[in-house]
């Protein structure tokens, strides 16, 4: 019973420091996070078959995003990538999906960007024009 308690003990204490780096991120809502080592995480709630790709809205729980390719063979998360590269004006290869590639709720982890930056942009395309 001892060895598995020391191993509770050191992952307490690693997930310590990630929660200060939480803290620090305490004006960004909680779909948008760092990910590990200079990487964001979105949770994106996926509306697939729209009329036009747009961001209908950045919440606490997801960034609401109308893809307008069908939910079919992939073409809807192929189409997400495309739109959040070109919301978050980055390379197409920089964009993955981490999770939920046949689910409407999805993680994507967009690479080499800061999180104040992903924030910024997605606000702005939220916005109505």
């Amino acid at each position: 019973m001892a060895p598995p308690k020391k191993g509770k003990l050191k992952a307490n204490s690693v997930a310590s420091s990630p929660a200060t780096s939480a803290a620090d991120s305490s004006s960004f809502p909680s779909c948008i996070r760092h990910f590990p080592p200079s990487s964001v995480a979105i949770t994106i709630h996926a509306k697939p078959g729209s009329k036009s790709a747009s961001i209908t809205d950045v919440s606490e729980e997801a960034v609401g995003v109308q893809i307008d390719a069908p939910a079919r063979d992939g073409e809807a998360n192929a189409a997400l990538v495309d739109f959040m590269s070109s919301v978050l004006g980055v390379k197409r290869r920089q964009v993955s999906i981490g999770s939920g590639s046949k689910s409407r709720d999805k993680v994507v982890i967009v690479e080499n960007m800061a999180l104040q930056s992903v924030f910024e942009a997605l606000s702005k395309a939220s916005k109505p024009t």
